[in-house]
């Protein structure tokens, strides 16, 4: 990973931030993780995960969320963060629009391994609906699994069943646990038909708001 070489970022306008700073509160709602930050020019792309495998050989997807936001001077930045160093810069934010680069980094597994940029081929569209209903039928059968003072194996094992099956009816795989990422963070949006993409392990769902990145287990 590059070593960070700027120490700030100076965002488009209010609103940027305001973004931010509402995506990485949704983000630590799922997950109190670990945001990448990676800004190339005047764009600024923030990676976070919503869901991850507990261990090793669970059925629980890698889902990422993915926002990009415009910035108002070229930057060169790539770093893992903590979300709560995070939030906390970006409320003490100088003029509104910059933000100071938190120094301290973290090392998560699933930040070491980024979808790419590129060599993305169009699968077709999903139904809004579809998504929102998934995710709250999964919200409520993850609740109806995981008893009282479960431990982290049962709530694991629980996750993984429900968030790792396939959604039906969909133009290219995509499992339950997508349409959890989408809501939480808060990407979906009324009357818009998120669109679909694949690029071997990796399959990504777009809408105005943010992508959802979906990363499948290797085939052993």
């Amino acid at each position: 990973m590059r070593e960070m070489s700027n120490s700030r970022l100076v965002f488009a306008d209010a609103q940027v931030a305001a973004d931010l700073r509402t995506f990485t509160a949704r983000a630590r709602s799922n997950d109190d993780g670990a945001m990448r930050l990676q800004a190339s020019g005047t764009v600024l792309a923030a990676y976070v995960c919503t869901l991850r495998a507990g261990a090793l050989g669970e059925a629980t997807p890698t889902v990422l969320g993915l926002r990009t936001m415009p910035l108002a001077e070229p930057a060169s930045v790539d770093t893992t963060v903590g979300l709560g160093s995070v939030a906390d810069r970006l409320a003490r934010l100088q003029d509104d629009v910059v933000f100071t680069v938190p120094t301290v980094t973290v090392t998560e597994n699933w930040a070491g391994v980024l979808p790419p940029r590129s060599g993305w081929a169009q699968a077709g569209t999903v139904p809004t609906s579809a998504l929102e209903e998934a995710a709250h039928s999964g919200i409520r059968q993850v609740a109806e699994l995981i008893p009282d003072r479960a431990g982290a194996p049962v709530v694991n094992s629980a996750r993984g069943a429900v968030w790792g099956r396939p959604l039906p009816g969909m133009p290219a795989e995509l499992p339950a646990g997508a349409a959890f990422g989408a809501l939480s963070l808060g990407f979906l949006v009324p009357g818009e038909a998120p669109a679909l993409f694949t690029n071997g392990r990796w399959t990504r769902l777009s809408t105005s708001r943010g992508h959802i990145l979906v990363r499948t287990a290797a085939v052993l």
